[in-house]
């Protein structure tokens, strides 16, 4: 199965690579193929600094974790995703979260469900009734 994952989703595999999303982010890829849009790298590199501080891990430390991760990640470039599903996807979360843009233009562009831990998105796409599947404190929509 493809799944596309968010910048929380990595954050919180980063903290704590052996916990839930840890394991499933770096030991699942029998099963399931993560997916995540290029500039994700750039996202969670801006939040080196609270890694550190939640983590207490050192630069060297947040790094390697978020290199293990990415080995199971497949990145693609947001110049492969239609200007249609671009535009869906604005239509969509523009008034929900439009940070998140990407992650629904990627979902729409190749039909894959996007594992989000974002409240306001999930809020917002429980409210227009698009949201898919509900895990306990994860949500793959």
């Amino acid at each position: 199965m493809n799944i596309i994952v968010d910048a929380n989703i990595i954050f919180s595999g980063i903290l704590n690579t052996n916990g839930k999303i840890g394991d499933l982010l770096m030991n699942s890829t029998s099963q399931l193929n993560f997916i995540s849009p290029d500039f994700l790298r750039r996202e969670i590199r801006q939040h080196y600094p609270k890694l550190i501080k939640i983590s207490k891990l050192s630069l060297e430390q947040v790094q390697e974790a978020e290199f293990q991760i990415y080995r199971h990640i497949t990145f693609i470039s947001e110049e492969q995703i239609k200007l249609s599903s671009w535009l869906q996807a604005e239509k969509l979360v523009h008034d929900v979260d439009p940070k998140d843009i990407s992650y629904i233009a990627y979902s729409i562009n190749f039909g894959y469900k996007v594992w989000s831990g974002d409240k306001a998105l999930i809020n917002g796409l429980l409210k227009k009734a698009l949201l898919k599947l509900q895990t306990r404190k994860r949500y793959i929509i």
